[in-house]
């Protein structure tokens, strides 16, 4: 790779050679300044994360989150700053009360969390404990009638023995090169029985079965029922049905219990030790207004020609309710309010706008994005296309975890791989390897723009403890963020998006768009 220097009046650019991607290095230098020696991360965080709590759709933690956001992008100078309906979500929910323990053959408080949208005990409930086997709707007749006002278990499955492996880890080298090289296509598939589709109905099966033993619990009238879940050293892996549909039938209260406190009892009563729990959970729902909302606010653009044209950045706010979603995903809020901050403290002019977006129903199903694009940008579906489709430049994504930034997926787009790579070129103090593939990523919001075939990207992170530790558990909490790599995202995607902003064109569309 060949840099050339280049000193013109009052500026100081950076070129590559393969395309001569112009940057302003004045401006990303102060933004670096900015970001590392006057961060706001850790006060965004405690105002995120300690201070709004969970922040499940439509809870009064995400509003109290939201409204936050909205006061403080406004504080900071940002317009248009506002929480904006995307469509019908459901039914919000909150925990008011939870608690349980064993108190035969002996005493033990147990870690254990209400499942999202469901009911309540109506008052605190006692009793002995059935272990509930049912692998087949034929299993159902030996509990029938036999239920009513019972406490059930479902056992924990899959393995709890120690993984031998770190719970946090960053990217190696290695990784990262191999990430950089194009996926391998994958193997034409060939008749009926490939190992894919035998999962997937198996796992439809499954799903099918939970349902059916859902009902009939209803029916029957249980008054509790307690899931092991997986997980590791007291984490358990929280979640939630489709309880929060405005037409959803009534539930069951369901605790969400770690495995090694589900197993345990459940090796007592398979060894014929009778096992007795207290418990009292108490959950609300409201109804009153089933709208979603995400935050919106934005840095108007300068240039007369360009300044209708918008580059976007954006996280989900929600989280999930076992904790107080710290890595997933109050982090990629913290960097996206951060580097709106930092934007603004610099005094950038940029020529197009800029707007950010966080999210809402992100972990239902990519609600708030995916509804965002359909109302602004046109629907994938139909693929019919807005006039506003054609004016934004980009779309920066964060959400996997709290890791710093070690490079970024282009989603198939292979234009803008020089230019990403140019753009990374004054960080090699912050990353000690740059990774920028053509490879897809999923699961996230960019996804609702790449759909409609506007240029949409997520960043590559340090994974830390995400998928061991943190991601949709019981543990994510404030403790689990990394404040530094946070600032190093910041810096990152707050100079990304400037750049986006001050191109003489709006980022390259992908060849092989839908549009």
């Amino acid at each position: 790779m060949i840099r050339k220097l280049f000193i013109l009046p009052a500026l100081f650019f950076i070129s590559l050679s393969f395309g001569q991607e112009l940057f302003d290095a004045t401006t990303i230098e102060k933004i670096k300044k900015e970001g590392l020696n006057n961060s706001h991360v850790e006060k965004i965080a405690f105002e995120l994360i300690d201070k709004a709590g969970a922040r499940l759709t439509n809870s009064p933690g995400y509003k109290r989150a939201a409204n936050y956001a909205v006061n403080q992008l406004s504080e900071w100078g940002l317009q248009n700053s506002k929480t904006e309906a995307w469509g019908e979500f459901g039914k919000g929910w909150e925990i008011e009360k939870n608690y349980v323990a064993m108190t035969k053959p002996y005493y033990m408080s147990f870690v254990a969390v209400p499942k999202a949208w469901s009911e309540g005990t109506n008052g605190p409930i006692s009793g002995k404990v059935v272990m509930l086997d049912i692998k087949s709707e034929a299993d159902f007749a030996k509990y029938k009638g036999k239920l009513k006002g019972a406490i059930v278990l479902v056992k924990a499955t899959g393995s709890q023995a120690p993984t031998f492996k770190a719970d946090a880890v960053r990217l190696s080298n290695e990784a990262l090169n191999k990430m950089e090289k194009p996926n391998e296509p994958r193997a034409r598939r060939t008749g009926n029985n490939t190992d894919m589709e035998a999962r997937r109905a198996a796992w439809m099966k499954r799903r099918e079965l939970t349902q059916k033993i859902g009902d009939f619990l209803v029916k029957e009238g249980v008054a509790l029922q307690i899931t092991g879940k997986n997980g590791r050293h007291g984490t358990l892996f929280t979640g939630g049905g489709r309880g929060y549909l405005k037409n959803a039938s009534k539930s069951i209260s369901e605790l969400e219990m770690v495995p090694e406190h589900a197993n345990l009892m459940a090796r007592l009563i398979e060894n014929g030790v009778n096992v007795e729990i207290e418990a009292e959970v108490k959950t609300a729902f409201n109804s009153k207004n089933l709208n979603g909302h995400n935050v919106v606010a934005e840095i108007p653009g300068t240039d007369k020609n360009l300044k209708a044209e918008i580059v976007m950045l954006g996280a989900h706010l929600d989280s999930w309710h076992g904790a107080t979603g710290a890595t997933d995903n109050a982090a990629g809020s913290i960097v996206m309010m951060e580097a709106m901050r930092i934007l603004k403290a610099v005094g950038v002019t940029p020529k197009r706008t800029i707007r950010i977006a966080l999210w809402d129903g992100e972990e239902q199903g990519l609600h708030g994005s995916r509804n965002y694009v359909k109302n602004h940008f046109g629907d994938p579906e139909t693929k019919k296309f807005t006039k506003e489709n054609e004016k934004v430049a980009g779309y920066f994504n964060i959400d996997n975890g709290t890791g710093r930034i070690r490079g970024i997926y282009t989603q198939g787009n292979k234009d803008v791989v020089p230019i990403f790579k140019s753009w990374f070129t004054p960080f090699s103090d912050m990353i000690d390897n740059t990774t920028v593939t053509t490879n897809n990523t999923g699961g996230t919001d960019h996804l609702a723009f790449d759909a409609v075939g506007i240029p949409g990207f997520q960043f590559i992170q340090d994974p830390i403890e995400y998928r061991s530790r943190t991601h949709h558990t019981n543990a994510d909490n404030y403790e689990r963020l990394v404040i530094d790599d946070l600032k190093q995202m910041a810096v990152i995607v707050a100079s990304f998006v400037y750049n986006t902003a001050q191109r003489d064109e709006k980022l390259p569309r992908k060849i092989t768009t839908t549009r």
